[in-house]
C-alpha cells in the first residue's frame, strides 16, 4: 500500500499477560469498519426513492385494476401515452418491491428495513396488498371474460 493511500483505522491491543513471553511483545492489529445501513449514504437514498416510488404506485394500480373491472380494460393511454405509461412502470415498481422484499426475507429472516419515516416498511406492505389485488383482480377477469388485455392498446381496448 502506497503512503498516498488510506488506511484503515487500527486499534492496537497489547497481548494479554497470561501469553508466552515471546508474544507478549507483539501487538494485535484490529481493523474497525463502519457499521452497514447507518448514516445515509447510497443505501438511504435507494430506501427513499423505493418507498416514494411505491407509495406512489399503489394507487395507480389501485386506479387501473378498478377500471379493468368496471370496463374489463386498464387506464387508457392518455396523453402522449402518459397515464399508460405510469400504469405500467407502477405494475413493475410493485413487483421490484415485492421482489426486492422476498429476497431479503429469504437471506436474512426478515423483510425490508422500515425506511426513512418508516415510509418503505408502508410500501413494502401496500405492495404485498397490491400483488394480492391485482391476482384476485386479473382471475377475476379471466373467469368472466376469459382473457386480461395486454399491455398495448388494441382492438379490445383503446384500438
Amino acid at each position: 500500500m502506497s503512503s498516498s493511500q488510506a488506511t484503515p483505522p487500527l486499534l492496537l491491543l497489547p497481548s494479554p499477560a497470561a501469553a508466552p513471553p515471546s508474544s507478549r511483545s507483539r501487538a494485535r492489529r484490529i481493523t474497525c469498519k463502519a457499521g452497514e445501513g447507518k448514516g445515509g449514504g447510497a443505501g438511504a437514498a435507494v430506501e427513499a426513492a423505493a418507498a416514494a416510488g411505491g407509495l406512489a404506485a399503489c394507487p395507480v394500480i389501485g386506479a387501473s385494476l378498478y377500471a379493468l373491472r368496471t370496463t374489463g380494460c386498464g387506464l387508457p393511454p392518455g396523453p402522449g401515452g402518459a397515464i399508460g405509461a405510469a400504469e405500467g412502470v407502477s405494475y413493475l415498481v410493485v413487483a421490484a418491491i415485492v421482489g426486492w422484499s422476498a429476497v431479503t426475507k429469504a437471506r436474512t429472516g426478515s423483510g425490508l428495513p422500515a425506511g426513512p419515516f418508516g415510509l418503505l416498511g408502508a410500501a413494502e406492505g401496500l405492495s404485498y396488498l397490491t400483488a394480492l389485488a391485482v391476482a384476485l383482480v386479473f382471475a377475476l377477469q379471466l373467469l368472466d371474460r376469459g382473457s386480461i388485455p395486454g399491455p398495448l392498446p388494441s382492438a379490445q381496448c383503446f384500438g
